[in-house]
């Protein structure tokens, strides 16, 4: 490990066993050779579309994988593996996770109920909440509420302050910026620089490349289970020259701030993977090479890339 890393993924893969009509019994392998690492004070961000693996690789990390679901590769946290029984113990404490999804709010308790627990010293409970509450601009009385009382946003925003709330050093946050007016996001995006800059470390996973752009230091892609390019966020800035993979340089001209330029093709199933690159079949710039062999990630220019033809 090197100096200051606080969380390494290696080569992670991960299967679902599946049953089949007459009970035959399949593995499904959704990703593959999908590598990450992030450092204390350091905000990453994870970007790749619907079925890439980023929700995938924070339930790996948090041990909350199903239980027809099975882990390769290596996991490290703060320069030691990670296995389950650490995760079990670490999640909630040490690793922070803010959910897609506001059903993860218990329906059952009040909306206090469920941001006290995150707080250790009890005797700044009331304080810590009151600021969260007057940051993100919510009344009072809502820590009474029940979770079907508050609306998508508020729910958001108590999932964010239920996080932000605990003494995590990880926080991983899982599309956190849904339903989050303009104000409310710039918030958020300088609560998660200012935890950052106090040594926390933030694994961001997200659709939106453009939010991720505002803070993140390094920005992960995701294709079809694998990581496909590790770049700084200043190497998206302009044009986007210094990026490396050609799917990186599609995605980022493809911003609706740049030339807002599709690409033909879709991102494949798990089931129908090419033979040699994943995006060999929408790649321009593709040799026989790339349709008969899996590229490793290699250092370049300062990034990583999965390509052999990257320059």
């Amino acid at each position: 490990m090197e100096k200051g890393a606080i969380l390494k993924v290696n080569n992670l893969g991960i299967s679902f066993t599946q049953y089949t009509k007459g009970l035959r019994r399949q593995e499904l392998k959704v990703i593959d050779n999908l590598d990450i690492e992030l450092y204390e004070g350091e905000i990453l961000a994870v970007v790749g579309s619907s079925g890439s693996g980023k929700s995938l690789l924070a339930n790996a990390i948090l041990g909350i994988l199903p239980e027809n679901a099975a882990l390769e590769g290596d996991i490290y946290y703060k320069g030691g593996p990670l296995y389950q029984r650490d995760k079990e113990k670490l999640r909630g404490r040490e690793i922070a996770l803010i959910p897609q999804s506001v059903n993860s709010l218990d329906p059952l308790r009040r909306v206090g109920e469920q941001i006290i627990p995150s707080i250790k010293n009890r005797k700044e409970r009331d304080k810590i909440i009151g600021n969260l509450f007057q940051k993100y601009d919510l009344e009072k009385e809502v820590i009474n509420y029940y979770p079907h009382q508050l609306s998508g946003g508020m729910a958001r925003k108590i999932l964010l302050a239920t996080a932000l709330a605990c003494d995590a050093k990880l926080i991983i946050a899982d599309e956190p910026t849904p339903g989050l007016d303009e104000f409310s996001l710039k918030e958020i995006l300088e609560d998660f620089r200012e935890l950052t800059d106090r040594g926390r470390a933030l694994l961001m996973i997200t659709h939106d490349i453009k939010a991720a752009l505002m803070i993140a230091d390094k920005i992960a892609i995701f294709y079809a289970g694998t990581t496909l390019e590790i770049a700084a966020a200043k190497d998206f800035n302009g044009d986007g020259n210094r990026l490396r993979h050609p799917y990186t340089k599609a995605l980022n001209q493809a911003r609706a701030d740049m030339k807002f330029l599709p690409i033909k093709g879709t991102q494949p199933f798990p089931s129908k993977l090419p033979f040699g690159c994943l995006f060999s079949d929408r790649c321009s710039v593709k040799s026989e090479r790339c349709q008969n062999e899996r590229p490793e990630l290699r250092l370049l220019r300062g990034g990583k890339v999965r390509c052999f033809n990257a320059t």
